[in-house]
């Protein structure tokens, strides 16, 4: 049968063309140029074009460049088959990355970013900022305020390029610029030979020869751990939850320590990062992860380069696979210190948090169950390996049991860190960070972040644990304590507290991406209305997806009860 004549009557013989018969060169839309191809393909080398890398390769542009071109997201879209469009969205999601449109000015090379969380703001954050935005060119020098750094201990803080500088003035600022001194600085810390020379990974590679993980499990619930980034769920019974799904099955480590106030996790990774990784491995090992990710907040640079070479010396020791365990660098969103929100991060994608159920256990990332623990807590159940549930559950306070790491800040004489009891009450943690600053009377404290709200000083017999405070209307969190004092006022650092979560809502909800914003207008009239304030916050109680917006009004709720001649 002979094949059907598809040209048009009177066409030509030959083959048949419509107009002009030039086809496109090009796909449609942003071209890029030769050299931002070449560019990206040198810059991601032989690395793998996974989706969920996204956000690694951006950092390696931000990293090299100072900012990202409309150019580098065509190329780099290009190189990973996706779509510009999801590049864009991504990157413009989280704060450290400079995006930068065509026609429009880079940023100076050189980027301080000034605290402002509560702590700094009270030791002259704000003060500081104006000084530097007064003084330093800005053609050559971009200052802009940020959210806390976790160094609350040696407020006010800033970060020039990658470097630290605490106890910040102007002064140091300059001695840093002279001496080009904007990378970070590792202190001294326990390296895996010094860990192993004093019997770190026995217990793991007992429990790996032989061991039982339920009993294991049993251990970690005898002792009374809970989750220490500040949900407080039994740590023990995550496992459980894990294994009863069939595999694959992932471990994500959440590192991403935000909350204002909290710096205990940075406290133990800076000194020994190896009671960290082994409570992390014997825990992959109870539920069987094919792989470790540990996601760490980009606020951290020291501990980022610390993990670098310590998980590179677990490797090169035989103790983990290559790639086993998967550090991933976060860009600057407090959002994703929520666990779903740091799973769609660690995807590579925008950390929105999901709905749930399903919960992670069931669908984490990639979609497969994942055991998700704090920094802390896996700190802990190396430790209750190796010494057994008494370490915890044998210390009692106030009839509460186990032991906390208060991060202390603000108005006190020594701010850092403190192992207490967990029947401590707030006059014990005072009294352990040697009192109140010299002239100034205890007024207020905020028990566990920003998210907590506020106390006052007569509320001082009160167990900072799990479970004490909710009568209260508050609860202990990541224990973050700031102590404020009699030259401090309450309705002004709630005002901050909104702030940040004002410029921390992820905006996925509108309770609270329009709440914070609205309460934040409110709180700064010189009388608040508190008819309207208190509606607000049921609103974004009730209706918020995730933690942010239902903990937002708290620090409103407090001050309007026990600071109402403020308002």
């Amino acid at each position: 049968m002979a094949p059907l004549d598809t040209k048009p009557s009177g066409a030509p013989k030959g083959v048949w063309k419509s107009g002009k018969g030039k086809g496109r060169h090009t796909p449609k839309g942003r071209q890029f140029t030769d050299e931002a191809q070449a560019e990206i393909a040198r810059l991601l080398g032989d690395r793998p074009r996974r989706r969920d890398l996204l956000i690694e390769y951006l950092h390696l542009i931000q990293d090299t460049h100072g900012y990202i071109s409309a150019d580098h997201i065509a190329a780099l879209a290009v190189e990973m088959r996706i779509g510009q469009a999801e590049i864009y969205e991504t990157a413009t999601f989280y704060a450290h990355f400079d995006v930068v449109k065509e026609g429009e000015t880079p940023p100076p090379a050189l980027t301080i970013r000034v605290c402002d969380s509560l702590s700094c703001e009270m030791a002259g954050a704000q003060q500081l900022q104006k000084a530097l935005e007064d003084g330093l060119d800005p053609s050559e020098v971009r200052v802009l305020r940020a959210p806390c750094m976790g160094r609350c201990d040696t407020a006010p803080v800033l970060e020039i390029g990658h470097n630290h500088i605490d106890h910040a003035t102007p002064e140091k600022v300059q001695a840093a610029i002279a001496a080009d001194d904007t990378h970070a600085h590792l202190p001294d810390y326990e390296t895996f030979a010094a860990y192993e020379a004093n019997g770190g990974y026995t217990k793991l590679n007992e429990l790996r020869e032989g061991g039982d993980w339920e009993e294991v499990q049993e251990q970690v619930l005898a002792s009374g751990l809970r989750g220490l980034g500040g949900a407080g769920f039994p740590s023990g019974k995550k496992w459980g939850f894990v294994r009863m799904n069939d595999g694959p099955r992932f471990l994500a480590v959440n590192g991403d320590e935000g909350e204002p106030g909290t710096f205990k996790d940075r406290y133990y990774l800076e000194r020994t990062p190896h009671a960290f990784l082994e409570g992390m491995l014997i825990a992959a090992w109870a539920v069987q992860a094919e792989t470790c990710f540990i996601y760490m907040r980009d606020e951290y640079p020291a501990v980022l380069e610390i993990l670098r070479r310590e998980i590179a010396a677990l490797e090169q020791a035989g103790i983990v696979e290559k790639g086993y365990i998967d550090l991933r660098r976060g860009a600057g969103a407090y959002i994703c210190g929520e666990e779903s929100a740091m799973i769609e991060s660690i995807e590579g994608k925008k950390g929105l948090p999901r709905h749930r159920p399903p919960f992670v256990a069931q669908v984490g990332v990639f979609g497969r169950p994942t055991l998700v623990h704090n920094v802390e807590t896996l700190y802990w159940v190396s430790k209750i390996c190796r010494e057994g549930p008494e370490i915890l559950n044998s210390v009692e306070k106030n009839g509460r049991k186990g032991l906390r790491s208060y991060s202390v800040s603000g108005r006190v004489a020594k701010p850092g860190v403190y192992l207490l009891p967990a029947g401590s009450t707030i006059l014990d943690v005072i009294d352990a960070a040697g009192g109140m600053a010299e002239g100034h009377v205890f007024k207020a404290y905020q028990p566990g972040g920003p998210s907590s709200g506020l106390l006052p000083s007569s509320i001082d017999d009160v167990p900072l644990d799990f479970d004490t405070l909710q009568p209260l209307g508050t609860f202990i969190g990541s224990a973050a304590v700031v102590v404020l004092s009699d030259q401090d006022t309450a309705r002004d650092a709630a005002l901050n507290m909104l702030r940040f979560f004002e410029d921390e809502s992820c905006g996925q909800c509108t309770p609270c991406r329009a709440g914070c914003e609205k309460a934040v207008k409110l709180m700064q009239a010189e009388k608040w209305d508190a008819d309207l304030l208190e509606d607000l916050c049921q609103v974004m109680g009730d209706a918020s997806i995730c933690g942010l917006g239902q903990a937002a009004p708290n620090p409103i709720r407090l001050v309007m009860k026990h600071f109402a001649e403020e308002i």
